[in-house]
């Protein structure tokens, strides 16, 4: 019932632009749910403002940040409904759409953000942002965050040492699966509430990017941090296909043009923002980060390992195969 009171609530603002002059430009509503001073947030308002440059006589970039309008989920279904023009969740929130894209939540498949870049700029990657056309959703590209890490409020080295522990997550299978797989509770609780819970004890430990961890203090009930790179937290840019392809050509290009500045900037946002607060954290007297040898990663991998083939036949093998390959450097690279 509240999603509907939302969407309805939406109706009149998404109806503005029919309802103007002929020489007023036709408001486009962007939704996300963190801040402006953040990659997600910066490469928002990047779109809005090169729009405003180029096409400003007959379109305007509305941004609401900070879930003002509806968070991750509830905003997937506006964008398929046509009552929200652009969005951008996590990749783990669209198991309601499809299965393939489980594929970024699989533990330790990327070893490090090149092999990302790699794998979603090949046509296996490229192809996924047309895997939910029949839903009414089309992908614009992706924008990163980084590569997750393990935190707890003690001490851990090897996967039997978080056995029991209760671990947030984001509400996903793969996710769900892959503490269970060690032994530890996964709880999935929204963003804006792990703070809290943390300081309540209610979780004793979440994964997350170094960025995600700095930005929200995390280390003041998570002073155990571990280099571990096991996953790989990005979002999809999403459009809703109908009124993508319902556009003139040029203002089609001119927006496409737009949004890759924009993905470029946020991604060199995000790079830059998850070197520099690694350095911090590592920085800080009361936070220990350790950084596992190869061998102890491999145990954890080997720990974790069980979910891929739980989830082979839903994602595809073809595709996971797609993303190894991406995770070798070519010759030129090396």
């Amino acid at each position: 019932m509240k999603k509907w009171i939302v969407r309805l609530g939406l109706v009149p603002l998404l109806l503005l632009p029919l309802l103007a002059t002929a020489e007023s430009p036709r408001q486009l509503v962007f939704s996300h749910v963190v801040g402006p001073d953040t990659p997600k947030g910066k490469m928002a308002t990047m779109f809005q403002s090169i729009v405003e440059q180029k096409l400003g006589d007959r379109y305007q970039v509305v941004v609401h940040p900070n879930s003002t309008l509806m968070n991750d989920v509830e905003v997937i279904d506006a964008v398929a409904a046509g009552e929200v023009h652009f969005a951008a969740p996590s990749l783990s929130k669209f198991a309601g759409y499809t299965s393939r894209l489980k594929l970024f939540s699989l533990p330790f498949l990327f070893p490090d953000m090149a092999a990302v870049d790699r794998f979603q700029q090949s046509e296996a990657g490229r192809g996924l942002l047309t895997s939910m056309q029949d839903s009414n959703i089309l992908g614009l590209g992706y924008l990163h965050n980084g590569l997750k890490q393990l935190t707890a409020d003690r001490p851990f080295r090897e996967p039997q040492d978080l056995a029991g522990l209760r671990f947030r997550i984001m509400d996903s299978p793969v996710l769900r699966a892959q503490f269970q797989q060690i032994g530890a509770e996964p709880v999935p609780l929204a963003f804006a509430d792990v703070y809290d819970a943390l300081a309540s004890g209610m979780i004793q430990g979440q994964e997350n990017t170094w960025s995600n961890i700095y930005s929200k203090n995390f280390q003041h009930h998570q002073p155990y941090l571990m280099e571990s790179n096991h996953g790989v937290l990005d979002y999809l840019l999403i459009t809703n296909n109908a009124f993508w392809q319902g556009l003139p050509e040029e203002d089609r290009r001119l927006l496409s043009y737009a949004m890759d500045i924009a993905l470029r900037y946020g991604n060199s946002v995000a790079t830059a923002k998850s070197r520099n607060d690694h350095q911090d954290l590592k920085r800080m007297r009361e936070v220990t980060v350790y950084r596992p040898s190869e061998a102890e990663l491999d145990t954890w991998r080997r720990a974790m390992q069980p979910v891929w083939a739980e989830f082979e036949e839903a994602i595809g093998r073809h595709l996971i195969d797609a993303a190894l390959a991406a995770s070798k450097p070519s010759a030129g690279e090396r």
